[in-house]
């Protein structure tokens, strides 16, 4: 019978000890998808939204969030991070945002958190910048894609087989 991480004999949340954990390279990349009218996905294509770059700033807000994750998430370990990637898609034809992505490390636990972090800062970041132009738009989608390392190995999305 398999039990949750994070809770102890007691039922009592605690933070999981990882210092018998083996250090192997670490890596997960997730997705989330921002919806929004066409008003709002033209002015971010062309670039000239009166707040500056849109996408160059949710991409930093995605890499900040993902170095932020720890204090965020009462139960996750600060972990040193070598590598936050944050890609951003236009999708004009599906109404959306696409964005994935991509958190690496040598470490003792994964980055599952800290990809899923970077991808709902990144969402709420686009949706911030262009909130005035489409206040009815919506953050779906959010979940991890794929995941590397460690004790479990390699695990994929059905969903995300041959996606990369």
């Amino acid at each position: 019978m398999s039990r949750f991480s994070h809770i102890n004999e007691r039922g009592e949340a605690n933070m999981v000890d990882v210092s018998g954990k083996t250090v192997t390279t670490r890596e997960a990349r997730a997705e989330a998808y921002v919806y929004m009218n066409e008003a709002a996905l033209e002015l971010i294509r062309r670039g000239d939204h009166h707040k500056g770059d849109v996408f160059g700033v949710a991409r930093v807000a995605g890499i900040q969030g993902a170095k932020q994750t720890s204090s965020l998430i009462p139960l996750c370990h600060p972990l040193m991070l070598s590598k936050v990637g944050v890609d951003l898609e236009l999708q004009v034809d599906e109404g959306r945002v696409r964005v994935e992505t991509y958190c690496k490390l040598d470490g003792k636990t994964g980055v599952e958190m800290e990809a899923l972090t970077a991808a709902s800062v990144t969402a709420l970041t686009l949706f911030d910048m262009v909130k005035a132009v489409d206040p009815g738009m919506r953050i779906e989608g959010l979940r991890v894609l794929e995941k590397m390392g460690g004790k479990t190995g390699h695990w994929q999305s059905d969903t995300a087989k041959g996606t990369s």
